[in-house]
């Protein structure tokens, strides 16, 4: 079976700072990581296929990884980022489907999570841009926050032409062993037919130096019941898992809070459908 890893990243700091690392629990992250360092671990896996994901807002980022897709036969899909609420939004995406490696977009991600207003997803202005990424035929990734997950749905509501990504299922507060109100956030999000949602990022949402299988299972159950194994995908998040798991143990962790019968979906076929890799 071929296993496409739907989620992760790269960036070389002499190219651009990545603002975001500070400090001492992300300080193993301030070094770059290249495709080369990725393809070893990806082949050591059994992963074929990757989704390259934007990680700062900057505009200069998506030309850079779709130019990267043109050089590394692993990636084979990126989900960029360009500014939701620009005027020219519909013009914007198709320029950059007309650089070198165009081909390769498949989606736009914007860190909503850092966002002071919960409803940034509702505001006219985002609409329209969400209007444009749906008419360009691409999907939206989703990083937010729990209490995000309200807005999400009613996005996603307004917009079913759309299809709304989900990245690190919400960021649950698995270090605080709660489910509430994440879970109820996710299933009404879940309800809606035009989401669909990434297992990933769950070792750094626990406590990455102390994670066990069985403190994750509860979200993976949510997800799983929520969503079904056709609507979920398998992202490593690598390099950010690394500060709570080596690439392959991010595989393993899937596979053991899954059904093996679920896993051509959910490690294969429902990111290669979604992002028409």
């Amino acid at each position: 079976m071929t296993v496409v890893d739907a989620h992760h990243h790269v960036w070389d700091l002499s190219v651009r700072d990545q603002d975001w690392i500070t400090g001492p629990e992300l300080a193993p992250l301030r070094r770059d990581f290249t495709m080369k360092d990725l393809a070893s671990e990806a082949r050591a896996a059994g992963v074929a296929r990757t989704v390259l994901v934007q990680t700062v807002t900057v505009p200069e980022e998506t030309p850079e990884f779709l130019a990267l897709a043109c050089e590394h036969d692993l990636i084979a899909g990126v989900v960029g980022w360009t500014d939701l609420t620009r005027p020219d939004i519909a013009d914007e995406l198709a320029r950059l489907r007309a650089l070198p490696g165009g081909r390769y977009l498949k989606g736009i991600r914007h860190q909503v999570q850092g966002e002071p207003d919960p409803e940034w997803l509702l505001r006219p202005d985002v609409h329209r841009g969400l209007t444009a990424v749906a008419d360009a035929g691409l999907v939206y990734d989703l990083v937010v926050l729990p209490h995000q997950l309200p807005a999400c749905a009613r996005a996603a509501a307004a917009l079913p032409g759309l299809t709304f990504v989900l990245d690190h299922l919400g960021k649950p507060p698995v270090a605080a062993g709660a489910l509430e109100p994440w879970a109820t956030g996710l299933r009404a999000l879940a309800a809606l037919p035009n989401t669909v949602a990434k297992l990933s990022g769950m070792v750094t949402e626990a406590d990455p130096a102390s994670w066990a299988v069985e403190d994750l299972r509860p979200y993976a159950d949510v997800a799983l019941e929520a969503f079904g194994p056709g609507r979920l995908m398998y992202g490593s998040d690598w390099p950010v898992s690394t500060l709570g798991a080596a690439y392959g143990d991010t595989l393993d962790l899937t596979r053991r809070l899954t059904d093996p019968h679920d896993h051509p979906q959910i490690l294969e076929t429902t990111a290669t459908r979604v992002y028409g890799l």
